[in-house]
C-alpha cells in the first residue's frame, strides 16, 4: 500500500512539472520560451502587407496563417500562442499572452486567414473574445485591453521593405546577422517594450569578460597644444620693449602703461 502511494506521489509530482516550469517562465519576464522555434510557418518571400482599416496593423491576405506585423515585429497566431520575431521568415520567440501589445490582440477576426475552431460564431468585425477565452484572470491583468480612443490610434510603423532583397537562399538565418543588417536599414523606433526587449541584444554569458580598451602607445599620443603666455608689462623704454593696444591685452579692464604715465 505504501508503494502504491509513494508512485501515485512521483506520478503526480512529475505530472505538475511541466506547469511549474511554464510559471516560471512567465515570471521572468516579456519574452517567454525558447528563441527559435519551429511554428509550422515557412514565408519563401517577403509577404504582402497589407493594413487593417483603422488599426497600425498589417496582415497577410495570401497568408496561410494568422501573421500580422505591428511595431517593428512580426506576429503570428497559432496553437493558441503569441510568436514574433523582426523578420518575416523568423526564426520566431514565445510570447506570453499577457505581454502581447493590445493592438495585436484588438484585431478583428475577419483578418484572421486561418481562424482557430473556437473563433466560430464570434463576430467578424471584432476582436476574438480572449477574456472569454482565457479566462477572467487573464482579463484582471490586462484590464479594458478591448476598449480605447479609435480617434488617437497611432500610425502604423513603416513596413521594413529592405527584406525584400533576401528570399529564399539570401534569407539570414543567423539573429547576429540579422540584427546587423536591421540596424543598417531600419530606424524604427518601437513604442512597446516587447518589441525593445526583442530587439536589444543578447546579454553576453556568464563568466564572459567586457571588451576592454587598450591604452594608446605613448608614441602615438599627440601632444596638447600649450597655451600662450600673456605677455608681461615692460617698463617704457627698456629695450626690445614693445606696448600692446588696450584691446590685445588678455585682462580685460587693466590700465595699460600709457595710461599708468598719464594718470594724474
Amino acid at each position: 500500500m505504501k508503494a502504491q502511494l509513494r508512485q501515485l506521489g512521483m506520478a503526480l509530482a512529475l505530472g505538475l512539472l511541466p506547469a511549474a516550469a511554464v510559471q516560471a517562465q512567465v515570471s521572468v519576464g516579456i519574452q517567454i520560451g525558447l528563441p527559435g522555434v519551429n511554428i509550422g510557418v515557412n514565408m519563401p518571400s517577403y509577404p504582402m502587407l497589407v493594413q487593417v482599416p483603422g488599426y497600425p496593423v498589417y496582415y497577410d491576405p495570401q497568408a496561410s496563417s494568422n501573421y500580422f506585423f505591428y511595431d517593428g515585429l512580426y506576429w503570428v497566431y497559432t496553437g493558441d500562442n503569441w510568436y514574433a520575431s523582426s523578420w518575416y521568415n523568423g526564426p520566431w520567440d514565445l510570447i506570453g499572452r499577457d505581454y502581447v501589445p493590445l493592438y495585436v490582440l484588438r484585431v478583428p477576426v475577419r483578418y484572421y486567414r486561418h481562424p482557430p475552431p473556437y473563433f466560430r460564431g464570434w463576430s467578424e468585425d471584432a476582436p476574438p473574445r480572449w477574456a472569454q477565452h482565457w479566462g477572467h484572470e487573464w482579463e484582471q491583468r490586462r484590464p479594458g485591453w478591448d476598449r480605447w480612443d479609435h480617434r488617437n490610434t497611432p500610425p502604423p510603423a513603416p513596413l521594413p521593405r529592405y527584406q525584400q532583397k533576401y528570399p529564399g537562399d539570401r534569407y539570414p538565418t543567423a539573429v547576429e546577422q540579422q540584427r546587423q543588417i536591421r540596424s543598417e536599414y531600419y530606424r524604427h523606433q518601437p513604442r512597446e517594450a516587447v518589441t525593445r526587449q526583442h530587439l536589444q541584444p543578447a546579454a553576453p554569458a556568464p563568466g564572459s569578460r567586457p571588451p576592454v580598451r587598450s591604452e594608446p602607445r605613448s608614441g602615438s599620443v599627440k601632444s596638447q597644444p600649450q597655451q600662450a603666455r600673456p605677455r608681461q608689462a615692460c617698463k617704457p623704454g627698456t629695450p626690445g620693449c614693445r606696448i600692446e593696444p588696450a584691446s590685445r591685452q588678455n585682462n580685460k579692464g587693466r590700465k595699460t602703461p600709457d595710461e599708468e604715465r598719464t594718470r594724474p
